[in-house]
């Protein structure tokens, strides 16, 4: 059975996925979807990493790319 963390983490990966599709229809919106698509990633992973911790978007995340 699946875990709630591994459930929400399969949920952001499909968003991310139908944001993608949203911008590849949609060329003026495409930059938009595809920043949230990443959003939704990176969420995602932190999820399955750790699904109880806290997020400090004030941090920078450990690829270096800021949180905002």
């Amino acid at each position: 059975m699946a875990t709630n963390a591994e459930i929400a983490a399969r949920l952001l990966r499909d968003a991310a996925g139908f944001f993608r599709s949203v911008g590849e229809q949609n060329p003026p919106l495409k930059d938009h979807m595809d920043h949230n698509a990443q959003a939704f990633e990176v969420i995602a992973e932190r999820v399955e990493v750790d699904p109880t911790g806290e997020a400090n978007f004030s941090q920078p995340s450990e690829g270096g790319a800021s949180q905002k």
